[in-house]
């Protein structure tokens, strides 16, 4: 058996178990929702900290992996909107979700294991720097654009009302467990500071459990989203997800001249599928839910098929 395909059923292998073990009933959607608050909260933030307080960078500058993934992040944002709007006659709130729809990885319950199961430690510190502004540019964009949207459709926002939603949002950024993961451990690795063995037993474990309990609570979560309606546009953007966006990600990394770890980190995260936030947008600006409930199934279950090819090309690239 080959290790691509090894590392795609060890993925999709424990997502479907996570679907299966709650679609049957064996465990309650409840316990998925508090496995996945202990990922977010404890685990992922573990794995984080010690990765980055310890990973080589190889001497590239994160400025050059951003700028290696945000344009084309902005490019299937735009495409995906316009594309809503143009060919499927929607409004400018649901073309917000489009766009985050497509442009958005899953990439912390899925990119993380998936980095870890493919590319180690060395593949894994690139996601890392993407993780480290992608949620944050990813609220922020879809605040500002909602903004825009209600005053396009003539909806008063009221500058009281804006005001608190971006102090709530900055509150909500600068307490969320996985962005704090990522300030400590590259406070750790700008101090020279060594994270004391004492520490190590408590993070190792809790950072070696984040992959699979990831999986299982994405699978989980799963069981929340249905096939119900808007599902020619929600298969419409999940190609821009899942093939135009690691398309235009693998030749941006290529032409930055990352190195080839770099290109196939990047690569294979912006090949994951939909991120469930963009379903908690959708709910936000209530509009789109829909459309991002099926975004996110359906790019989920199409990328066992592209993960695996992503993963079969980006292997040879690095011999």
């Amino acid at each position: 058996m080959s290790e691509t395909l090894i590392i795609v059923v060890s993925i999709f292998g424990l997502i479907g178990l996570g679907y299966l073990v709650t679609r049957i009933g064996l465990l309650s959607p409840a316990v998925g929702d508090r496995l996945s608050e202990f990922v977010f909260t404890l685990a992922i933030p573990c794995l984080l900290f010690e990765t980055l307080a310890t990973a080589d960078f190889q001497g590239v500058s994160p400025w050059r992996i951003w700028a290696a993934y945000f344009p084309p992040f902005a490019i299937v944002w735009v495409l995906s909107h316009l594309m809503i709007r143009r060919v499927f006659g929607r409004d400018a709130r649901a073309g917000i979700v489009a766009g985050g729809s497509a442009a958005y990885s899953n990439a912390v319950l899925v990119g993380v294991p998936l980095m870890q199961a493919s590319l180690g430690d060395e593949g894994t510190v690139f996601l890392i720097v993407i993780i480290a502004v992608h949620l944050p540019i990813m609220m922020l964009v879809s605040v500002f654009l909602n903004e825009w949207a209600m005053a396009m459709e003539g909806t008063p926002t009221g500058a009281t009302s804006r005001r608190e939603v971006l102090r709530r949002l900055a509150i909500s950024l600068a307490t969320h467990p996985i962005l704090i993961g990522v300030a400590l451990g590259l406070l750790f690795r700008a101090t020279g500071l060594t994270i004391p063995r004492i520490v190590m037993a408590v993070i190792g474990p809790l950072g070696q459990s984040a992959g699979p309990l990831a999986l299982v609570a994405s699978g989980m979560a799963l069981v929340n989203y249905g096939i119900a309606r808007q599902i020619s546009p929600a298969i419409a953007i999940s190609v821009l997800k899942l093939v135009l966006l690691p398309v235009l990600v693998f030749l941006a990394a290529h032409a930055l001249g990352l190195p080839p770890i770099g290109v196939a980190a990047l690569t294979l995260t912006a090949a994951c599928p939909t991120g469930v936030n963009a379903y908690l947008i959708a709910s936000r600006l209530g509009t789109g839910q829909a459309l991002a409930s099926n975004a996110v199934l359906i790019s989920t279950a199409a990328g066992v098929g592209t993960v695996t090819l992503w993963l079969t090309l980006l292997q040879r690239t690095l011999g």
